[in-house]
């Protein structure tokens, strides 16, 4: 080969390094850009939650913009200024206004998409109307587990660090009933109990109201309290049991829902099962025969769980932003009746 081939070989390969060199420099370039920080992702928007009419009352708390900031849930507005209708995310119906008449549903005004939330912490014993809301409603929010804003009455959540230690017990069986009737099964139990087992009975059914701040002392001295529902549904676990016995620091004996129902929610071995036994004279000799070890195994939880009661209404509506964003949008509930009374 000439000079002149050899001189082309070598301009060849030095353009060819040249290319491989900035090919290397652009790979680099693009892994930096691809690497660096893209900015501040935009914000999230603000959910606006109307609530239509407050539960129980025509006077709704104050409801400033950091109302569900208190409980954890950010970019929520909670509102209960009906001029809001037209550009709320999702507006929330306590059922026991609708079934009263109180509040009505403002259908012909109802932007078109708009989903709304039937709300209530009700079972389905006390709660009546449900065949004239067929179609309506997209999302509920209740105590059933199933529900598309599940808020429980209750539940325990793991803590760190002493809690308080048990009070003194000086007395056997305590039970607060403000509604006493014959034809419900609680007051039929109550009635089989009574000539075996000592039951200290309080409430207006019985002319002994109690005071909010007073039922927790009360109880605390019994070892045990009747946590009867006032009918059994599935997943109907109310303050009956939370806060009038777990938080009191007794046992409670628990008359509603299955125990495997119970037992999603605490320990097997944090309560007493009216159906774990073929009688009430059966329930009551458990109860007095129990020795102070054994009822001392009752509060086992206690040593790595507390209650947390969920009693506010602003707490409960403030569930629905949480769970805005994961719930089904073309959902409608044909059959509500169906559905609860399942």
């Amino acid at each position: 080969m000439n000079n002149a081939g050899h001189g082309s070989t070598r301009r060849l390969r030095g353009l060819g390094g040249l290319a491989g060199v900035a090919l290397l420099a652009a790979l680099w370039l693009l892994w930096l850009l691809g690497s660096a920080p893209q900015g501040t992702p935009a914000p999230q928007p603000t959910i606006t939650i109307l609530v239509w009419h407050w539960p129980f009352t025509d006077q709704p708390p104050e409801l400033p913009g950091d109302t569900c900031t208190r409980y954890g849930i950010t970019r929520c507005h909670l509102s209960a200024n009906r001029s809001l209708l037209a550009s709320a995310d999702a507006v929330v119906f306590h059922h026991r206004e609708l079934q009263t008449r109180r509040s009505h549903l403002p259908l012909a005004q109802r932007p078109q998409g708009q989903p709304w939330v039937w709300a209530s912490m009700e079972s389905p014993s006390h709660t009546h109307g449900l065949s004239h809301l067929r179609g309506i409603f997209n999302w509920v929010l209740s105590y059933r587990r199933d529900s598309d804003i599940f808020v429980p009455y209750g539940r325990l959540e793991p803590h760190s660090g002493p809690l308080p230690p048990l009070p003194t017990k000086s007395r056997v069986a305590a039970w607060v009933v403000s509604n006493f009737q014959e034809r419900q099964l609680r007051a039929r139990l109550y009635r089989q109990l009574v000539p075996h087992l000592r039951v200290d009975v309080f409430g207006r059914a019985n002319g002994r109201p109690l005071c909010t701040s007073c039922l927790v002392p009360t109880v605390a001295r019994y070892r045990f309290y009747l946590s009867f529902e006032n009918s059994q549904h599935r997943d109907y676990i109310t303050e009956k049991f939370w806060r009038n016995a777990l938080v009191a620091g007794t046992v409670p004996v628990v008359l509603g829902p299955p125990r495997a129902t119970y037992e999603a929610f605490a320990p097997a071995d944090a309560f007493v099962h009216v159906d774990d036994f073929g009688s009430a004279q059966e329930l009551a000799a458990f109860l007095t025969g129990m020795n102070e070890s054994r009822y001392r195994r009752f509060f086992a939880w206690r040593d790595r769980l507390r209650v947390r009661l969920f009693t506010d209404w602003r707490e409960r509506f403030c569930a629905i932003c949480d769970r805005y964003p994961h719930l089904p949008r073309n959902q409608v509930y044909e059959d509500l009746e169906g559905w609860f009374q399942a």
